[in-house]
């Protein structure tokens, strides 16, 4: 068979040179011509070493295994059934074909995507001054439980002037103040004492919402029960002052609960005087 004439050059290692020779011949991986492929390995490495180009040892390590593999093949099979001496190169060639592929796929996901920086997960200390869980459905039952029993509640004789408000605006900064203001008589409370003297639903939602608002810049916290666990279920819900308050006040609320702090703080001054 005449020689193979290809162009002499560098390739990533030893299997790319064998899968380029057996692309080039035509033949398949699973059937190598050994006695041909070694041939023409062979004169690579020679063409290579006159050009004093420089080979990598996995290049003649490759050679000896060719050659290893040509004598097993010229010797007489003793079993019939004797595995053939090709199967493990055959293997990595098929291993390395479909690696080539991949790369050559994955390739422009590279060219996108290689730049990019991965963002450390941020460390977020955990918050152990309160322990129960605050899912939405306690509230939501809660608030069904309050509706519930202001309804069952007489309401008072409405003036002759009310059923021309249509929506009477209740301000919560008003009703901070005045849970602020209760709270500083009695340390600690209920949710439906709060509730008591609201007038209307605007009104109790106003307190409801300005309970949330103390609530969540930690003015007021949610009191323990007998088991030593937090609980917003029902009205019957306890709170009480918070004797650490943080000194920033963030929110849009946060000058009513300022406001709040100052009238307490005279009203403590003028029961100190009398």
């Amino acid at each position: 068979m005449d020689a193979l004439n290809y162009r002499l050059e560098k390739f990533e290692g030893p299997l790319d040179l064998l899968l380029s020779l057996i692309q080039k011949n035509k033949v398949s991986i699973e059937d190598i011509p050994i006695n041909l492929i070694c041939e023409q390995y062979m004169e690579y490495i020679a063409a290579a070493q006159a050009l004093d180009m420089e080979l990598a040892s996995e290049f003649i390590v490759m050679a000896s295994e060719l050659m290893l593999i040509k004598s097993k093949m010229l010797l007489p099979k003793v079993v019939e059934d004797e595995e053939d001496p090709r199967a493990a190169l055959a293997e990595m060639l098929i291993k390395y074909q479909q690696a080539k592929e991949a790369a050559k796929k994955l390739l422009p996901e590279y060219a996108k995507y290689s730049g990019r920086l991965e963002k450390d997960t941020d460390e977020i200390s955990i918050d152990k001054s309160f322990v129960a869980d605050q899912e939405t459905e306690s509230l939501l039952l809660a608030v069904r439980r309050i509706l519930t029993y202001n309804e069952n509640r007489p309401l008072p004789d409405r003036e002759t002037f009310t059923p021309m408000i249509s929506k009477p605006i209740v301000p919560v900064e008003v009703k901070i103040v005045g849970i602020l203001k209760h709270m500083s008589q009695k340390k600690e409370t209920s949710l439906r004492e709060l509730l008591e003297d609201a007038v209307s639903l605007n009104d109790m939602i106003a307190i409801f919402l300005g309970v949330l608002e103390l609530i969540k810049v930690r003015r007021i916290l949610i009191a323990e029960d007998d088991s030593g666990i937090s609980s917003l279920m029902g009205d019957d819900a306890k709170f009480m002052i918070n004797e650490n308050p943080p000194e920033d006040v963030p929110g849009e609320f946060g000058s009513a609960i300022k406001e709040a702090d100052k009238q307490l703080d005279m009203f403590t001054e003028s029961e100190a005087t009398t």
